[in-house]
Parts: C-alpha cells; structure tokens; sequence
C-alpha cells in the first residue's frame, strides 16, 4: 500500500524529472550522461560493473561505450590488476563536457529558481540531503556487490509487469 505523500512525491518527481531532461539537452541519453557521472565519480571501471550500476545489459554498455569511445568521451584502457580485463575511463573531453553541461543546466535551473518565492527555495535547499540519502538506498555504488541491480531494491509491484516475472 503506498501513501499519498509517497504518492504525491513521486508525481512531482516525474515531472521535475521531464523538466530536467529537457534543460538543456545534452543529444546523450540518460544512460549516457549517468555512465559518465560514475565513471568521473568512480574513477576506471569494468563494463560488466559499469552495466550493473546502470541498470543496463552487459551488450547495451558495450554498444554505449563504443559510442562513447568514438565521439572521445571515454577510452578503454588494461586493467592493472587483470591484463585480460579491460576497464572503461572517462577522458578529460568527457569530464569537460559534464561539466559544462552541469553548468549550463544549473544556469537554467537557478532562472526557474529565481521565480519560487524564498520560503519554497528554503525548502528545496534543505531537502536536497533527503534526496541524497533517498538516491543512496536505491542507486548501487561501485563498492558493493556486482550482482546488485538497481530494480532490486526496488518492490517488485513497481516494476513494469516483464520485470516482474523475471524476479519471481
């Protein structure tokens, strides 16, 4: 059974995140501009993991960052540890281009901001901790275990029902 706050909440994110994709579009998809985000965050890391933390295939990540690899955004490079594995890094053109685009959004955004009275700005500056610390317990980090998906923290009436039979 869901709340309505939980239910409310949700609402308001979809369309804060409708709003957010189409600030300053970037001509990447999500999943795109996401592996870059953990690959700065993170720093080198295997395509299998990089597939995992994603939410995608093992295949789709192959085929974006080969995508990736040919506009310069990424590089694959040996693993240290493993000669026969090969980890994915961000270059400096792809750390360049998240920045940029960072800002150019965060320039959109502080307009949109500039027309919310100052109570309602107080109030999404003082929940940006609880969307932090929310993202945490849904988002796998780089440090846990492989085998964790995003969907499974997840319950399974929230998934579209083809998920759903694959987890029963």
């Amino acid at each position: 059974m869901q709340s309505a706050p939980a239910r409310d909440l949700a609402v308001a994110l979809e369309r804060l995140t409708s709003l957010l994709r189409h600030l300053a579009p970037s001509g990447l998809s999500l999943t795109a501009v996401g592996t870059l985000a953990t690959l700065e965050r993170s720093g080198p890391t295997r395509l299998t993991r990089l597939a995992t933390v994603e939410g995608v295939t093992q295949p789709a990540m192959t085929q974006l960052v080969t995508r990736l690899e040919k506009t310069g955004l990424v590089r694959r490079e040996s693993d240290p540890e493993d000669g026969r594995a090969v980890l994915v890094a961000i270059t400096d053109d792809g750390s360049a281009w998240l920045a940029h685009r960072r800002t150019l959004r965060a320039e959109l955004l502080g307009e949109l901001l500039a027309d919310l009275s100052p109570a309602d700005q107080q109030a999404l500056a003082d929940a940006r901790p609880a969307f932090e610390a929310l993202t945490r317990l849904v988002v796998p980090s780089l440090e846990g275990p492989s085998s964790t998906r995003p969907s499974q923290a997840l319950p399974s009436q929230a998934l579209p029902s083809h998920e759903r039979r694959k987890r029963s």
